[in-house]
């Protein structure tokens, strides 16, 4: 095992706060002289069935304990999903199913091996010890908190003078949470930067019981590939762990070069001097070619690479492409001809005709290398013959007419 500031280097890799690390480096000590590993945890609500870059920036920190030699413990939070997480919201959230979450807790499972050793890796459920929890132990454990001190949250001090609806199941949710950690005597708890409430009442829970507190270390909220608003499926700007190697190493590319050296701190382990110190185009297709391997491996990266660079630096149509379209004649009217709206719109690769319409009119689609901007404009077919179509900055489709 390394020397505490050797193992410190890579512990406050990106980190935003520790608390405290006075406390972090005598924990970090007393594991070296009795030989004793540190029992890391972070938890994570199985609230949607499947995990993005965003969520991987704990599970990254996660893995760099794990290299130092220490015990983590990936907690599925089967129990806190169906109370729902009341941090960030305005409102209450719609309490999921068990059966959604322990679905959505499978594919979990699943996916944070593509990041974690799985023989060195403790998956555990909160539900193991709040599930036969009785009445009496769950009025015992909140009365261990202050409504005043729940009040002193952003988001309920928020929701209250706003005279919106705060459920008291709500407040039981830093409890629970909290909680967990003196179920798993953690010495170490890692968070997003907006869950450093929780964390904290984790600490307390631990003095109250008679445990030495866990540090909290505090992680930042990756911004998505649009640079501004957090990852999130919901915004559309995130890049999901299980997305195809070229559509992962696509929008991997589209983001700012200044947002890249954040993915490179908080996503791979790789020298940031040495990423600064190459072209940016040459650092962004690194990084892209080592999230890709990540996830699919060493080889599906190489390939993704060398197909963006077929694709967009020699500006050449891929020998495969992402779709094709075979159209017949109740595809056209008057003989041969199809609105290019109607072409687009066929090729599923945007939701509905008016973004197709959007699209063209804005020079992002391109018929046989020549840009339409259009919308009206039709396509005269001819059997046998194929066409070309860009469809935006990454995806290519190749139309066919074949007469019935």
């Amino acid at each position: 095992m390394k020397d505490v500031a050797q193992q410190l280097d890579l512990i406050l890799r990106g980190a935003v706060e520790v608390i405290q690390q006075t406390e972090l480096e005598a924990k970090l000590k007393r594991s070296l002289s009795e030989k004793r590993p540190l029992r890391i945890k972070a938890g994570f609500d199985p609230t949607a069935p499947d995990l993005h870059l965003g969520h991987t920036v704990l599970i990254h920190k996660l893995k760099h304990f794990q290299d130092l030699g220490h015990q983590v413990i990936f907690l599925i939070g089967d129990f806190t999903g169906m109370i729902g997480d009341p941090t960030g919201v305005s409102e209450t959230r719609r309490a999921l199913t068990k059966e959604q979450v322990q679905e959505n807790a499978k594919t979990y499972q699943r996916q944070i091996f593509k990041i974690l050793d799985p023989e060195k890796t403790t998956i555990d459920f909160n539900n193991r010890w709040m599930g036969p929890m009785t009445a009496d132990g769950l009025i015992q454990l909140a009365a261990h908190y202050r409504v005043a001190r729940m009040m002193e949250r952003d988001d309920f001090h928020k929701r209250y003078h706003e005279q919106k609806p705060i459920s008291v199941h709500e407040f039981l949710y830093p409890l629970v949470q909290g909680y967990d950690s003196v179920a798993l005597k953690a010495d170490v708890e890692l968070g997003g930067t907006d869950q450093k409430f929780n964390l904290l009442v984790g600490r307390e829970l631990q003095r109250d019981y008679g445990q030495e507190s866990q540090v909290v270390i505090t992680m930042p909220l990756l911004e998505g590939t649009d640079g501004v608003k957090k990852m999130s499926k919901s915004v559309g700007n995130y890049i999901a762990l299980e997305d195809k190697p070229g559509e992962m190493f696509g929008k991997v590319m589209s983001i700012s070069d200044q947002l890249m050296y954040r993915y490179y701190e908080l996503l791979t382990t790789e020298d940031l001097g040495r990423a600064r110190s190459l072209h940016p185009m040459e650092a962004k297709q690194t990084l892209a070619e080592l999230i890709v391997a990540q996830y699919h491996g060493a080889e599906a990266g190489k390939q993704a690479r060398a197909e963006f660079a077929q694709k967009f630096q020699k500006q050449e149509f891929p020998d495969e492409p992402d779709v094709r379209v075979q159209l017949n004649s109740s595809d056209l009217r008057d003989g041969k001809v199809i609105g290019i709206v109607d072409l687009v719109a066929k090729t599923g690769l945007v939701p509905s005709k008016s973004e197709a319409r959007r699209l063209i009119i804005q020079g992002g689609v391109e018929i046989d290398g020549q840009k339409q901007s259009d919308a009206n404009t039709t396509l005269q077919v001819v059997h046998g013959k194929q066409y070309r179509l860009k469809v935006g900055r990454r995806k290519f489709v190749i139309v066919e007419y074949r007469e019935s």
